[in-house]
């Protein structure tokens, strides 16, 4: 598994992995008590099929279609990095996840608020197989 992030960030990464994939593991929270408290109310997301979607309709559509757990279903996710935004506690998450043969690349934005990580946006981008080898680093001076 490769990590990318700047010097002084690895802890936060560290912790911000364990939130991945996003409404898919326990540590995130699969109950929608706790989604509603990871989730920022003016988050959106943009899917791999390039829609928009909006709170409402993700937080619906997880109450109607519950959330498939990560690691009961054997995803694998690699290529971390993380980058943060600008001066408050804002971070960018990015990596691949394999769902049982289905690659993407996805990119979380996350905030620190009261000693609480949520979601801000989230992008999840189809990646054709041949496409998807094992992580290359992208400044392979590092």
């Amino acid at each position: 598994m490769y990590l990318r992030a700047e010097a002084g960030l690895h802890q936060i990464l560290d912790e911000l992995r364990q939130l991945e994939p996003i409404f898919h593991t326990k540590r995130f929270g699969l109950t929608a008590e706790e989604r509603e408290r990871r989730v920022a109310p003016d988050y959106w997301e943009v899917g791999a099929s390039g829609r928009r979607y909006t709170r409402a309709f993700i937080m619906d559509m997880l109450v109607k279609q519950p959330p498939v757990d990560a690691d009961e279903a054997g995803w694998r996710a690699w290529d971390f990095g993380l980058r943060q935004l600008g001066p408050a506690a804002i971070y960018l998450v990015t990596y691949s996840l394999d769902q049982a043969g289905r690659i993407t690349r996805r990119a979380t934005v996350w905030h620190k608020a009261e000693q609480e990580w949520r979601i801000l946006y989230h992008q999840g981008t189809g990646v054709a197989e041949k496409d998807a080898p094992d992580s290359e680093p992208l400044d392979s001076g590092q």
